[in-house]
């Protein structure tokens, strides 16, 4: 129940910022996808303005976070990835609301991030709080703190069996919490029921049952596209670590390191625009051929990764999912579009199928929660008619990626984790 109301009040938060920051400040509304509203590319008002309220946003999200919860910098899924392992389920009762205001400003203000990261620490910090509340041992606070991060996500993204399954697959290299399963289940579906009640119950992408796999041809283009987002994965999560690394070498105050962050991914934008915010709607755009050209899809690609590297890894508070299934689709997206013309027997007939398998493959790889992440964008997407190919993909990109990871507080596995170091004694 905590869990829904809190990703409740974080969408409207960010929805509210992105009106203030964005919409008044540069007459910029980032295009939706089908399940929020009608997917609309407008105008730019003031284009000049972006760097100048990124930067802003990169400020006032960075003066919140380093003054009330340094823990809260950054995507958040890491933070609480590493007090379920080392800090016995422990988050500080302040975080979730700091990370809901600093994360909202810097989505809002147009920096490069996602709402998945700063949900999972939300509510995690909901799991944890409840945890202390109800006196729970060290286990059971733990496991409050896992089941959260699952509630959160899967209520948000609209996706529960997705979030009840990633609660327990997302805190290891390899390997699972099992015993945040069952609870996850319960939760994740109380969770998505309030939020969905709220928001409607249409998948974040909407309806796509058509696209069902039919041909076994396409499966070769599919295990292409798998190794290319191995490799672009290992970019996005090698390139995110050196600027983050970069950033804490700079001899200044961490107060103004986002704001830097937030002034690079600023002048990205007036480039690129469809750089700022979360993306989802450019996703939805890139699904039908023609709306988005080449030269743009293969940019977002690598610019998405730069942006958000800067973004995030300078200590600006969002998350690394969405703009992970950004790179993943548009690069989907760039495949189609150079092959359709050359191979279209081996490729299916639209972006559509493809930029969905994109998208989980490149994340669910570099996550290291390819189970997890296949099902939650299936359930993202409204079809879970693409899962023999996705499979295909994601196993390969998994393969490839190793153990590169976007999330570096994982640990290898549960009998590696200080969670259970007795138990395996």
């Amino acid at each position: 129940i905590v869990a829904g109301v809190a990703s409740i009040a974080f969408f409207s938060a960010i929805t509210w910022a992105t009106k203030l920051f964005l919409g008044l400040g540069a007459g910029f509304a980032p295009p939706v996808p089908a399940g929020v509203g009608e997917t609309i590319i407008t105008g730019m008002g003031k284009r000049w303005m972006i760097p100048v309220i990124t930067t802003i946003g990169g400020l006032i999200s960075g003066f919140l976070v380093y003054k009330f919860a340094p823990e809260a910098e950054g995507h958040g899924t890491d933070a609480a990835i590493d007090a379920f392992h080392h800090k016995e389920g422990i988050i500080r009762a302040r975080i979730p609301g700091i990370k809901i205001i600093a994360s909202a400003i810097t989505i809002g203000s147009g920096g490069s991030a996602g709402r998945e990261g700063p949900t999972a620490q939300i509510t995690a910090g909901c799991g944890s709080l409840i945890g202390k509340l109800f006196r729970f041992n060290a286990r059971d606070r733990r496991l409050a703190m896992a089941v959260g991060i699952g509630t959160g996500i899967g209520s948000i993204f609209k996706a529960p069996l997705g979030g009840a399954i990633l609660s327990a697959e997302i805190l290891y290299l390899q390997g699972f919490e099992i015993e945040a399963l069952i609870p996850s289940f319960i939760s994740t579906i109380i969770g998505y029921s309030i939020f969905a009640s709220w928001s409607g119950f249409t998948p974040i992408f909407g309806e796509h049952l058509a696209i069902a796999f039919h041909n076994p041809e396409t499966l070769l283009s599919y295990a292409i596209l798998g190794i290319l987002c191995g490799l672009i994965g290992i970019l996005y999560s090698r390139t995110f670590y050196g600027v983050r690394d970069l950033f804490r070498r700079f001899k200044i105050s961490n107060y103004y390191k986002p704001a830097i962050g937030g002034l690079v991914t600023g002048l990205i934008g007036l480039a690129l625009p469809q750089v700022l915010g979360m993306g989802y709607g450019w996703i939805q755009l890139a699904m039908e051929p023609g709306n988005l050209p080449f030269t743009i899809l293969i940019a977002l690609v690598f610019a998405k990764i730069v942006a958000t590297s800067f973004s995030i890894g300078s200590g600006g508070s969002g998350g690394v999912f969405a703009p992970g299934l950004v790179i993943g689709g548009m690069l989907a997206a760039s495949l189609w579009t150079i092959g359709h013309n050359f191979i279209g027997s081996y490729l299916p007939s639209s972006p559509e199928p493809f930029v969905v398998v994109g998208m989980m493959a490149l994340f669910g790889a570099v996550a290291h929660a390819p189970i997890a992440v296949i099902i939650m964008v299936s359930e993202m997407a409204g079809t879970y008619t693409m899962l023999a190919p996705a499979m295909i993909a994601t196993g390969l990109a998994y393969i490839l990626v190793g153990r590169n990871t976007i999330y570096e507080s994982q640990i290898s596995s549960p009998a590696a984790s200080p969670a259970h170091k007795y138990e395996y004694v």
